[in-house]
């Protein structure tokens, strides 16, 4: 109400800091600042907007709406990864970027399949035994020198 308010003093050709010295004086406390911060979260930045009309985009390709549970089942399309589904969504809006769409995948929780198996690492041994700890977990040393630890996996 007071936002509309100062729009309204500021369309006359007021400034909003004298708008907001009157209005402190009347009783009504607010600052240039808290006036420009609400103007601000009301209206959301054109990258906002455009993230999440990419995002509808993208929800509507890689989910459809289940009938029998009236949930969302995933598509085919909702396993690719970023490139395949960059690909797939400039089809119909040809000015989404690389960067855009895997903001746009990260917040849907939507990554692509990988093929193949993941690298392994380290493998166990034949009898699944592990070493004994000889220290007990008590790596202080009684003087420089004295204990000496590694790791062997």
């Amino acid at each position: 109400m007071i936002v509309d308010f100062i729009d309204e003093q500021r369309a006359a050709g007021h400034a909003v800091e004298s708008i907001c010295a009157v209005l402190t004086s009347l009783g009504a406390p607010i600052a240039a600042r808290t006036y420009r911060a609400a103007k601000a979260a009301r209206e959301p930045s054109p990258g906002v907007l455009r993230l999440a009309y990419l995002m509808n985009e993208i929800h509507t390709r890689a989910f459809v709406l289940h009938p029998a549970t009236g949930g969302y089942r995933l598509r085919p399309e909702g396993l690719y990864g970023r490139r395949k589904m960059t690909a797939l969504v400039r089809r119909s809006t040809p000015n989404a970027s690389r960067g855009s769409v895997d903001r746009a995948m990260r917040t849907l929780g939507l990554q692509g399949v990988r093929r193949g198996r993941g690298v392994r690492t380290t493998a166990p041994a034949k009898d699944g035994r592990r070493a004994g700890d000889l220290l007990d977990r008590n790596f202080t040393a009684d003087a420089p020198n004295r204990t000496w630890v590694m790791d062997f996996t």
